[in-house]
């Protein structure tokens, strides 16, 4: 893997009668997604292998994601169901020699605190880290390539909010 792209699900109904994991993308959340997915293939961020948690409402950004990478092959995994940044990592290290790109569809708080940490050990500097700490919210990506010692580099976090989405919690 030379490139790792965290996506935060787009935005959700506030709750579903089969519980968290059945929840839904609002129309809100599929445009914002399908927004996501065509900024990222603008500027040449797009997957290979997208790991995606067994929730409803990540499969759905998935689907809307999926048109702008018509070659990305895409896994759903059960451990990425709030899964804590250690458990993406490992999960994104399992797969590492499988393709160049990796993309993660997944959840907070674990996708912010990932994103948190790679930003730290990138060397990011004091407002770039006021940014990222202060929300990660839903249809936000983050985007790092990694060097060949292996150190993060910042690629680019990108809100729905600011290329026309609704974005938002």
């Amino acid at each position: 893997m030379k490139r790792l792209i965290l996506m935060r699900h787009g935005k959700t109904e506030r709750s579903h009668p089969g519980g968290d994991v059945e929840r839904r993308l609002t129309d809100r959340g599929r445009n914002d997604a399908g927004l996501m997915g065509r900024l990222l293939a603008d500027e040449a961020l797009a997957p290979d292998l997208a790991l995606v948690s067994a929730a409803t409402r990540t499969q759905q950004t998935w689907d809307e994601l999926a048109p702008a990478f018509p070659k990305a092959e895409s896994r759903v995994l059960k451990a990425l169901y709030h899964a804590a940044a250690d458990q993406i990592l490992f999960e994104v290290e399992a797969v590492a020699d499988e393709a160049d790109t990796i993309m993660i569809v997944g959840h907070n708080p674990g996708l912010h605190e990932l994103t948190l940490v790679l930003l730290r050990q990138g060397g990011a500097g004091s407002a770039l880290m006021a940014r990222a700490e202060s929300r990660f919210p839903t249809a936000t990506v983050a985007a790092f390539t990694f060097d060949e010692a292996g150190r993060p580099v910042y690629d680019g976090l990108f809100y729905a909010a600011d290329h026309g989405g609704g974005g938002g919690e």
